[in-house]
């Protein structure tokens, strides 16, 4: 038998037939031995799900079988041949000798067979099993029915590396409705990432209906014109713009993403970020240095000096929010709550009379401690609840709360010195996977923001830093990549800003690759011409590698472009 490694698994089989690369790239992939059939997959084909596989047989059925319009039906003895052998199948199991996440699929003439450590690595296993079906089993309906559908003669054995491997949404700076945020669950689900981190309020709105606090909807969720570009720029959109996601809206996602095996982390920002809060509930801010009554839904981009107020009303206000939150997001698919705690200026607490008794009363030494006793305390909380806080890196300030996870976002350095003190880190720098980040220098890059990172950037992304002691580096919870949409009016330009380069970071969040510096890039990129033609039948607006399109493009809008920028660490 022949083997390849996960770097390349885009090679012809024994037949001398091309087989569709695999991304992200399997850790390891043994062809069949010369002359071995391939499974056809036909309407003979039957599922055979063993206990605690139901939920992935119907998820299999509802895409393989949508896309190739055939019934795959549930397996019984009436599905044996004359001779009283079975038929062709795809059997599903579970095995507890593997890790959860991880996967065995094993595919000969007769049957495909694929066996999850869980529910979670068996459905990870059946993605695999799409890719080698090609491009058109990611359609919705059959192209032409009466087809053949072939998987080679092939065993993959695999599992992640890291066990968070998330994207951050932004649906606050530009609002995306609730079909468009199933769809990225979709696209998720189908590059293995198994993190939604959903970002819901921020200053330009509030996006989650909070039943006691119904004004952070009807005011909060609305802001009357927004800027184009960036906040430098002299455009203004002048539609109004808004929208936020019902109760039911949530409960919904949130199932959707279960049944594919993703967990959703919501984030509800405390204490800055607070300006639509401030203009629906003008007493949550600090009213003794504003005219909060007259603070509107922020129409700029950028970070508002509007923030909470450190008053035990203020507390209690967000403590009613997370309660709700909590039932929205069950614990068992959302264990950690995300708070922020990112990008609050300190001014209006310097200078307000409130504030400053407040610092005094607790014993506090400064503004950062002041954001640390917000931390601490809604920490503690969760912690009662059952949940785990985690917040950007700005919350290692004035001290980080026990038990904290931290999401490095500004270079790596705030990830280290948490992990080497013991907290949990996910990896999310600014400077490597910001996908709101433009893809190219040229002029032609619609609405150019921030450093450029190509698609062979984001592949050489290294989430461990070098030179952590191996016991922090055990703390490395895994990595994401952030989407902010400040600049993506709608679907479109979000897929264009993530797409193809979510490909990239997704094998880098899954695979065992060697260092950033020996990676083989381009056997990556040829196997992405496979995995384009996925997304083309996914109906994703990517970033062709070409460049924009002609209607891609946002020619004379100022961006932000930072040239020749060092990395920050």
């Amino acid at each position: 038998m022949t083997s390849k490694n996960a770097e390349g698994p885009d090679t012809p089989t024994s037949e001398g037939e091309a087989v569709p690369g695999l991304v992200p790239a399997p850790r390891g992939l043994t062809w069949g031995p010369p002359g071995q059939e391939s499974f056809r997959l036909g309407e003979a084909t039957v599922i055979s799900a063993a206990p605690g596989t139901e939920g992935v047989a119907r998820r299999l059925r509802a895409t393989v079988g949508a896309a190739t319009g055939l019934p795959l039906a549930e397996a019984t003895e009436a599905a044996e041949t004359a001779d009283g052998t079975a038929g062709p199948r795809v059997e599903l199991s579970l095995d507890a000798a593997l890790a959860p996440e991880a996967y065995r699929l094993a595919v000969d003439a007769g049957a495909v067979r694929i066996t999850g450590g869980s529910a979670a690595g068996l459905f990870w296993g059946t993605q695999t099993f799409r890719q080698l079906l090609g491009p058109d089993a990611f359609r919705r309906a059959p192209l032409a029915p009466g087809r053949t559908w072939d998987v080679p003669a092939v065993v993959v054995e695999d599992e992640p590396r890291f066990g968070w491997r998330g994207m951050l949404l932004d649906v606050c700076r530009h609002f995306l409705p609730k079909d468009d945020v199933l769809r990225y669950l979709d696209l998720l689900a189908a590059h293995k990432l198994n993190v939604f981190h959903f970002h819901l309020n921020d200053d330009q709105g509030w996006r989650i209906e909070i039943k006691r606090h119904p004004r952070l909807t009807e005011t909060g969720a609305w802001r009357s014109r927004s800027k184009y570009g960036h906040r430098a720029s002299e455009l203004w959109d002048e539609t109004p713009h808004g929208g936020y996601y019902t109760q039911d809206d949530i409960r919904e996602i949130v199932a959707y993403a279960a049944e594919r095996h993703i967990r959703v982390v919501p984030e509800i920002d405390i204490p800055g970020h607070a300006q639509a809060a401030i203009a629906a509930y003008p007493e949550l801010g600090n009213t003794d240095v504003v005219d909060t009554a007259a603070l509107t839904v922020w129409d700029s981009w950028g970070v508002s000096p509007n923030v909470l107020a450190p008053t035990e009303n203020t507390l209690r206000f967000y403590e009613g929010v997370l309660e709700e939150v909590l039932e929205l997001f069950p614990a068992e698919t959302s264990p950690f709550v995300h708070i922020g705690g990112d990008e609050c200026p300190k001014d209006q607490w310097k200078q307000s009379p409130l504030a400053q008794a407040r610092i005094a009363e607790l014993g506090l030494k400064d503004e950062d401690e002041l954001q640390s006793w917000f931390i601490r305390h809604f920490d503690t909380w969760l912690a009662e609840r059952g949940r785990r806080l985690i917040g950007w890196d700005e919350i290692l300030e004035g001290g980080l709360a026990e038990g904290a996870a931290v999401s490095s976002w500004r270079g790596y350095a705030g990830g280290i010195a948490a992990a080497e003190a013991g907290h949990d880190v996910v990896m999310c720098p600014e400077q490597q996977v910001y996908l709101d980040h433009r893809q190219d220098g040229g002029p032609d890059e619609p609405m150019p923001i921030g450093y450029v990172r190509t698609l062979e950037d984001v592949y050489r992304f290294e989430p461990v830093p070098p030179g952590l002691s191996e016991e922090a580096a055990r703390h490395i919870l895994g990595t994401q990549a952030n989407v902010w949409t400040e600049v993506m009016q709608n679907r479109s330009r979000v897929d264009y800003q993530v797409f193809p380069r979510l490909a990239a970071f997704a094998e880098v969040a899954w695979s065992s690759l060697p260092a950033p510096a020996d990676r083989d890039f381009a056997g990556f990129d040829a196997r992405m011409t496979d995995h384009y033609a996925r997304l083309d039948a996914l109906g994703v607006d990517y970033r062709p590698p070409g460049g924009p399109l002609p209607w891609q493009r946002r020619p004379g809008i100022l961006g932000r472009p930072i040239e020749g920028a060092p990395p920050v660490v």
